[in-house]
């Protein structure tokens, strides 16, 4: 088996429903495209629920990015989304951890089994606009970490 086969690749079908795509990944980056199209609501605008989805697979994918799947996994804890405005195009939502935070992990999940951030997660329509703002707190947990069962 290789060393890629043998890790966990995190897929939600709920989240590949929304059509929702990459537009940029690095390590400790990511920044998704959530199109209209498929996640409006009855006025054609995008729906509070594609905001929730948006925020969380971005905030989750900079964790995913720099832990081993293979001993370790992402949970969402919370999230909330604060809505600014209306938007009736697509939404891009991006979040970068620092070195310093990506260090920070890595030492906790050492020493304890488990790390976690909160993640600030502007959005913005096709114009640039700031439509939303997700807050997501995310855990990155060892497959054997203290606290399971």
């Amino acid at each position: 088996m290789s060393e890629t086969a043998a890790r966990p690749v995190y897929r939600v079908p709920f989240v590949e429903r929304t059509g929702m795509r990459r537009v940029e990944e690095a390590r400790g980056h990511s920044k998704l495209l959530m199109p209209l199209e498929g996640n409006a609501n009855h006025v054609d605008v995008m729906y509070l629920g594609a905001f929730c989805v948006l925020a969380e697979a971005v905030a989750a994918g900079p964790g995913i990015s720099v832990i081993d799947t293979a001993t370790h996994f992402p949970i969402i804890k919370d999230i909330a989304v604060d809505f600014h405005r209306m938007a009736a195009s697509d939404v891009t939502g991006e979040y970068t951890l620092s070195e310093e935070q990506i260090a920070g992990l890595h030492a906790d999940l050492a020493r304890k089994g488990s790390a976690g951030y909160t993640a600030e997660v502007p959005m913005h329509d096709a114009e640039g606009t700031l439509v939303a703002t997700g807050r997501v707190t995310v855990k990155l947990l060892s497959h054997d970490w203290p606290g399971k069962g």
